[in-house]
């Protein structure tokens, strides 16, 4: 790991005046930025102990948590996460655990026990790729670490790689599960800067590689999500994350899929579905949601659906048997979500 500095603050305010007084003439995306925001350091440290992020400082934002970072505000119109709240936090959550079952399903299977209890919501859904080729640096060719080298991953062992919303320059799937939750239940993120206070649609937090895949937000440099809402529903109970791993102990997913239903007499009255394992964002797939309106959901219109999720697909050599999985993944979540008693 090399050298660094350590900062500590106690606002927003402060946390961004930090980050963007080391910011250079050319403001670099976020991800490379020299300063960096530390919460959980999940993935932060990692990636330094690897040699992936080089931050020459590092600004220490949990004292934000007394300052209602760490809260949780449920009510009739939906339910508010302070960005320093833990996984654990938000997953043992009573009114979560009651009205939004997709998200305490996406924060138990994501992680082992110890880092829910330190990784933040924050931190979860700006977590960095699990791809080989971007984590080691031996691997030269890495668009993501490396803009222009190439990706060692098209004609490489590709079998944990994205098959949506690839490029010609980028494969590398996103890793997290509690980002499906959110992008299937239309949640918005609060984001503090320089310029003030925003919120954004979670949809349009992260960016699809095209040809900058080192850009993985819209975070401008010195940005930091402070609060996520997600608002209230019909489909919210009735919601349901299944994930299909190698093994069945913490490990990322192979496929897996959010399901939040509006049924009426088993009649599909809306559907929201993402998918998670098998694109290089957080995956909305909103073409099977059409498929899924106004029909009565059976194995075979949920079969139709899964298959309109993946018609854009672009598989590679080692990844093709993720289109047939997903297909498989999305039908047994929609079925099982069906027979939820909510």
């Amino acid at each position: 790991m090399r050298p660094f500095t350590y900062q500590r603050v106690d606002s927003a305010a402060a946390a961004t005046q930090a980050a963007m007084a080391a910011s250079s003439a050319a403001p670099l995306p976020a991800t490379e930025a020299p300063v960096q925001f530390l919460a959980g350091g999940t993935t932060i440290l990692d990636l330094m102990k690897l040699d992936v992020m080089r931050p020459q400082a590092l600004v220490d934002i949990n004292p934000l948590g007394a300052a209602g970072g760490g809260d949780i505000t449920a009510g009739p119109g939906g339910i508010r996460f302070g960005a320093l709240v833990s996984m654990a936090q938000a997953a043992e959550h009573p009114a979560v655990l009651r009205d939004y079952p997709v998200i305490v399903e996406t924060l138990v299977l994501a992680a082992s026990a110890q880092l829910r209890n330190m990784a933040s919501l924050g931190g979860n859904v700006l977590q960095r790729t699990r791809c080989a080729y971007f984590r080691d640096t031996h691997w030269q060719a890495c668009n993501k670490r490396k803009p222009g080298s190439g990706c060692a991953a098209m004609d490489g062992m590709n079998r944990q790689h994205a098959v949506l919303g690839t490029s010609g320059d980028c494969i590398a799937t996103y890793p997290g599960d509690f980002a499906q939750a959110l992008i299937a239940l239309d949640a918005t993120v609060e984001i503090a800067g320089a310029a003030g206070t925003r919120k954004l649609p979670f949809a349009m937090l992260h960016r699809p590689p095209g040809s900058t895949p080192q850009i993985e937000t819209v975070l401008a440099p010195g940005e930091l999500i402070t609060a996520i809402e997600v608002p209230a529903g019909a489909w919210t109970r009735r919601s349901h994350y299944l994930k299909i791993r190698d093994r069945e102990s913490y490990q990322f997913a192979l496929t897996s899929a959010a399901v939040a239903l509006d049924l009426q007499q088993g009649v599909v009255r809306e559907a929201r579905i993402a998918l998670g394992g098998v694109a290089t964002v957080p995956w909305r797939a909103r073409e099977a949601e059409a498929a899924l309106a106004g029909q009565r959901l059976d194995e075979t219109s949920a079969t139709a659906a899964a298959a309109a999720a993946f018609a854009g697909a672009q598989p590679r050599e080692h990844n093709a048997y993720k289109v047939v999985l997903g297909q498989r993944t999305l039908v047994r979540a929609l079925l099982e979500a069906a027979e939820m008693r909510v």
